[in-house]
């Protein structure tokens, strides 16, 4: 190796992920794409990277005046950003435009107007009262653009390989820099995406130090990082590597029912048989007990959660019932004469995909219905469910904000896909609470709502709720700075290298 490469190296952190489909923040739609998204450009407002619970601070815009009626968000922008007043409501309004079909159009739903007082002050009216409005000025769709679209964060693109690699290079004018407590100089030079789909492989070039940060533990690996007690394996620890979470996380993982599909979207009885038949336990064993059991569309950590019990969980016997209370006993179905036969949509195929789905198929066989496996490419997959081209398909929510709200917007009718209502579940009593929900001046009236709103998803059944993940991350221990993070994209911009 070169003296030049082993610096290029060195100042450059690596990470292995699925794809990145945009940098365009109003397209911006999996995770990746938001990580890209937060490293080029600032959102108005930011999630503190070091407190806990999480709070807001400001990003290009301090935090806002709000009127006694909560319709009314006043915002300055920082002194120190390049970005003017009219740069934001450019962006707002480019993603509330219905011409310009967006995954995040709605986040400006309730918005009125945006409206530029001065180049640093603008105003933002609402329709009605939104308690998170503030928490969606921190998500990448409202990532500010220049106004010729350039960069203004801390990393520009400098190449971009689709499918195979994406590198951003250090913004040395970023504001931020000099703000930060060494002025930025021990920040990463380079911050390089791979495309590696198989968990197996990213482990194995983490082990060679091709990369410098694990987000997913592969289930095959997990005694060669684990040891018996739970701990970090010793062999890795002597290499420095730093393992970080163990938390539940603030997201979930759901088997989601199309709503519009003619067999399951009508038949109440026989989704809530469908979710008596998933054994949890056995999933769990499946994933080494690194999981938790989900009892709902809240996770546990997140602010509104209710913990009444779920009556749907695993229980083959009711399972057995509510099935044939739904018409098909036994499984069967009565208009082919053989087993009833779903179809599961699954992105990346992968070995563990694979797997997953092959555990999914034995469950549904205990109680005669046929799961069949579909795999798709991500994007393929996102394509399909936006269309509603699926019958079930297996996904993962992970929180934009830490309130109920964000995830019980995900069955809210006028969310439907492309916005995030991708199972296209529709009920006026539920819609009725949630407005409730949003309307409400304190956290105790709005808990009241949201417990009500759970209670109706958890009888309905449009998902089948599989799990919440534990965060467990494996970082090169050249890599200082890292913290847990359940909002990570761009968080890059704090890590810090012990090799400058």
């Amino acid at each position: 190796m070169t003296f030049f490469s082993a610096a290029l190296l060195a100042a450059t952190f690596t990470r292995a992920i699925t794809s990145v489909e945009t940098v365009d923040p109003v397209q911006a739609q999996s995770t990746y794409d938001c990580h890209a998204v937060l490293l080029l450009y600032e959102t108005p407002l930011e999630i503190d990277y070091t407190a806990r619970p999480y709070r807001i601070k400001p990003g290009v815009c301090e935090l806002p005046e709000i009127s006694a009626d909560a319709l009314k968000y006043t915002f300055k922008m920082v002194p120190s950003t390049p970005l003017t007043a009219h740069d934001v409501k450019r962006t707002l309004e480019r993603l509330m435009d219905p011409e310009n079909p967006s995954p995040g159009h709605w986040t400006m739903k309730r918005v009125k107007s945006v409206t530029v007082l001065d180049d640093k002050t603008f105003t933002v009216e609402l329709k009605t009262r939104q308690h998170v409005f503030p928490w969606m000025l921190t998500m990448a769709f409202c990532a500010i653009r220049g106004p010729s679209g350039e960069a203004t964060g801390p990393y520009r693109l400098k190449s971009w390989w689709r499918n195979y690699e994406i590198v951003f290079e250090r913004n040395p004018d970023w504001r931020g820099w000099a703000l930060s407590e060494d002025g930025g100089r021990n920040a990463f030079d380079r911050i390089r995406y791979i495309v590696v789909n198989d968990v197996t492989t990213q482990w194995l070039m983490f082990l060679k130090g091709e990369v410098d940060f694990m987000g997913e533990i592969a289930r095959d690996n997990w005694g060669a990082v684990m040891d018996c007690d739970g701990r970090l394996h010793g062999s890795l620890a002597a290499k420095g590597v730093q393992l970080h979470g163990g938390a539940p996380a603030n997201e979930i993982r759901y088997l989601g029912m199309n709503m519009n599909d003619p067999v399951l979207g009508k038949n109440k009885k026989l989704r809530q048989a469908l979710s008596c038949a998933f054994d949890f336990p056995t999933w769990k064993l499946f994933y080494n007990n690194s999981i938790s059991e989900a009892t709902g569309p809240v996770p546990s950590t997140i602010e509104g959660y209710s913990p009444m019990p779920f009556e749907y969980s695993f229980n083959l016997k009711k399972a057995r019932r509510l099935l044939a209370e739904a018409g098909y006993p036994n499984g069967i179905d009565p208009a082919t004469g053989r087993r009833l036969k779903l179809t599961l949509a699954i992105g990346r195929p992968t070995q563990d995909s694979r797997e997953a789905g092959e555990l999914l198929a034995s469950f549904y066989a205990r109680i005669g219905v046929k799961l069949e496996l579909r795999f798709q490419t991500w994007h393929a997959f996102l394509n399909s469910i936006s269309k509603g081209n699926v019958q079930l398909f297996m996904l993962a929510w992970v929180a934009d904000y830490p309130d109920a709200e964000n995830f019980l917007q995900l069955f809210y009718s006028k969310n439907m896909s492309p916005g995030p209502n991708h199972s296209r579940y529709s009920n006026p009593e539920f819609d009725a609470e949630y407005e409730k929900g949003l309307m409400a001046l304190t956290a105790e009236e709005r808990n009241v709502h949201w417990r009500r709103c759970q209670e109706i998803i958890r009888e309905d059944c449009p998902w089948i709720f599989t799990h919440i993940t534990k965060n467990y991350t494996l970082v090169n221990g050249r890599v200082r700075n890292y913290q847990s993070h359940d909002f990570p994209y761009g968080q890059e911009r704090h890590y810090r290298t012990s090799d400058k």
